[in-house]
């Protein structure tokens, strides 16, 4: 996780993707960026400009196999930007594309036999874990910028 940060702040721009709740999670982990004046997107976005090779995208997908996510790590490959995928099955195909892939600790949507049990419905684990992923890099980005707390509120959003 520590190379993902370092190649974070390499980056031109950083992209973020996932589909259903894994794509809030996305929203979520790149308002944080934008608010530490990261130049980041999420992937789907009106506004979400092209992606090209001094960029990053970052996937989270718990099976790695999600159809669209997939042809994204594709296109990112083909243009020669780095991969990232946040997972539970990091041999998917997602995972066999991207640079860097973590492996999260969740039970599969699935119903699939897991280390991870748990009662909450369907990939609720993953999601919450993929949260507190982006948000434990969110805390090693302020940390190698040198950024607080307040100082990001700068950057909060005002037309609320």
């Amino acid at each position: 996780a520590e190379r993902l940060v370092d190649r974070i702040l390499e980056s031109k721009k950083v992209f973020v993707a996932g589909a259903g709740r894994s794509g809030f999670m996305a929203k979520s982990f790149v308002m944080r960026m934008m608010h530490m004046g990261l130049d980041a997107y999420v992937v789907g976005e009106t506004v979400t400009p092209s992606l090209e090779k001094e960029d990053i995208l970052i996937i989270g997908s718990g099976s790695g196999e999600t159809t669209s996510l997939v042809a994204m790590a594709e296109k990112a490959t083909s243009i020669g930007a780095a991969t990232a995928l946040a997972t539970i099955a990091p041999e998917s195909t997602i995972g066999r594309l991207s640079d860097f892939t973590i492996k999260l600790p969740a039970k599969p949507k699935a119903g699939a036999d897991s280390d991870y049990n748990t009662i909450q419905p369907m990939g609720s684990l993953f999601e919450q874990s993929l949260l507190v992923f982006y948000d434990a890099i969110v805390l090693r980005l302020m940390d190698k910028k040198g950024l607080e707390s307040g100082v990001m509120y700068g950057r909060h959003a005002n037309l609320e």
